[in-house]
C-alpha cells in the first residue's frame, strides 16, 4: 500500500472569486436567488461584473478553499482542478502552491479560467454567479491515481458534478481511493445542485462515499423533507459518517445511531459567509485524517468556519494552526 503523503486530496472547480458588497435590492434587481449559486455564461458574467462596485479578487472554489484550510491547519493537501494558462489561471496556481498545496493539474487550452461573482449582503449572506469556464473540461484523465492513492481522504465537490465527464472523474477517483484503502468524502455544495442531481448523488453516497457534508437546505433537498430529524435518520442509513451544518446552531455529526451536537464557535459579527462550509469541511477532514475523535473534528471544523466568516474572502486570514493552538485544540 502506498504511503499517505497527503491528509486530503480535494477535487473541484478551480475558480477565481470576485467578491463585492451590495444590498438585497441589487441581488433581486439582477434576478438572483439570494443565498444560492447560479451558473451563468461569459456574457452574463461580464454584464454583472460591470455593475458591481469595488471588489476583492481572490482564488476560491469550494474544494480549493477546503484544501487551503487543511494547509492552514498544518495538514498536507493536494488539489485537482482545471484552469487555463491565462492570467487568472496563473494567479490561481500561484495562490495554491504558495500555501504549500500540491497542484499539478495540466492547464486547459480551451475556455478561460472560471470566475465567480459573489455578492455579499449586509447580513453576511452570499449569492454566487459562476462562469465555469475551464472547470467543465475536467475529466478522468485529470484524476491522478498517484495522488488519490497517496491521500488519506479524497474530497469531492458537489458543484463539479454537472458535466458528464466530471461525474466519471468522481467515480474513478472513488474507485481508486477505495482500492487503495482510502476514504472518500462528498460535499453536497448547494440545494439547487442537489435538486439537479438527487438520484445520482444518492447513488454515489450509498455506493462510494464514506463522509458526507451538507447544510440544512441541502439535506432537506436530498431527502425532500423539511423534517430535520427525519433527514438525519435517512443519511445515517445511507452514509457511514456525515456532518450537517446549521449556521448559528452549530452542526450535527452523524454516525449510525450516534449524534454529536457541536456548537458554533462564537463570533462577534458575520462579515461574509463565503467559504464557511468549505472551511468547516477542512477542519473536520484534517481532524479525521489525523485520527481525532469526532467531537474534536467538529470543534476544529467550527473554529475554521468561524475564522473565515469574520472577514471578506473564502480563505483564512489567520493561520489556523496558530488559532487552534491558542484555543487548546489539537488533532
Amino acid at each position: 500500500m502506498p504511503d499517505t503523503r497527503f491528509d486530503v486530496l480535494a477535487i473541484g472547480n478551480a475558480i477565481v472569486d470576485i467578491i463585492a458588497r451590495c444590498d438585497d435590492a441589487f441581488v433581486a434587481g439582477h434576478g438572483l436567488n439570494k443565498g444560492h449559486m447560479h451558473l451563468i455564461d461569459a456574457e452574463r458574467s461580464a454584464t454583472l461584473y460591470a455593475d458591481v462596485g469595488p471588489a476583492v479578487e481572490t482564488s476560491g472554489g469550494c474544494a480549493g478553499n477546503t484544501a487551503a484550510g487543511v494547509a492552514s491547519l498544518g495538514g498536507r493537501a493536494a488539489f485537482i482542478g482545471k484552469v487555463t494558462d491565462d492570467q487568472l489561471g496563473k494567479i490561481f496556481r500561484h495562490d495554491m502552491t504558495a500555501q504549500g498545496i500540491t497542484f499539478d493539474s495540466v492547464p486547459s487550452t480551451g475556455a478561460p479560467t472560471a470566475t465567480s461573482i459573489i455578492l455579499v449582503t449586509p447580513d453576511g449572506e452570499r449569492t454566487m454567479s459562476t462562469f465555469l469556464g475551464a472547470c467543465v473540461l475536467l475529466d478522468e484523465a485529470d484524476v491522478s491515481p498517484m495522488l488519490v492513492q497517496a491521500a488519506k481522504i479524497t474530497y469531492l465537490e458537489g458543484y463539479l458534478f454537472d458535466p458528464p465527464a466530471a461525474k466519471r472523474a468522481f467515480r474513478l477517483a472513488a474507485k481508486l481511493a477505495h482500492a487503495a484503502g482510502r476514504k472518500v468524502s462528498l460535499s453536497l455544495s448547494d440545494a439547487f445542485c442537489v435538486d439537479r442531481h438527487r438520484a445520482e448523488f444518492l447513488d454515489l453516497i450509498r455506493g462510494s462515499v464514506d463522509i458526507v457534508f451538507a447544510n440544512t437546505a441541502e439535506i432537506a433537498s436530498l431527502y425532500q423533507t423539511t423534517d430535520f430529524e427525519a433527514a438525519c435518520d435517512r443519511i445515517a442509513k445511507d452514509a457511514p459518517l456525515s456532518a450537517i451544518t446549521r449556521g448559528a446552531q452549530g452542526s450535527v455529526i452523524i454516525r449510525g445511531t450516534e449524534r454529536i451536537v457541536v456548537p458554533a464557535e462564537p463570533i462577534a459579527t458575520v462579515v461574509d459567509a463565503t467559504g464557511a462550509g468549505d472551511l468547516y469541511a477542512s477542519g473536520f477532514l484534517y481532524g479525521h485524517a489525523r485520527g481525532a475523535p469526532l467531537a474534536t473534528c467538529g470543534r476544529l471544523a467550527s473554529i475554521a468556519a468561524a475564522e473565515v466568516i469574520g472577514h471578506i474572502g473564502p480563505r483564512p486570514e489567520r493561520r489556523l494552526a496558530d488559532l487552534i493552538a491558542e484555543k487548546g485544540v489539537a488533532a
